[in-house]
């Protein structure tokens, strides 16, 4: 029987999108490898609402 693999797929939601009141959320999905990584993730991402690059965090 084959092994599972270290990669999970994530979701990065945007911080300052949430924090400022307006509707809709600016997400995205990626994979990442939990034994090189195993804090959350956090990258900076392009929000087409917004219509700049925002800190996007992993959440649950």
């Amino acid at each position: 029987m084959a092994k599972k693999g270290n990669r999970v797929q994530v979701i990065l939601e945007c911080t300052e999108h949430k924090n400022s009141g307006l509707p809709g959320t600016s997400r995205y999905i990626s994979n990442k490898n939990k034994k090189n990584t195993p804090e959350r993730l956090e990258l900076k991402k392009y929000n087409p609402i917004l219509k700049k690059v925002t800190v996007h965090k992993e959440i649950k």
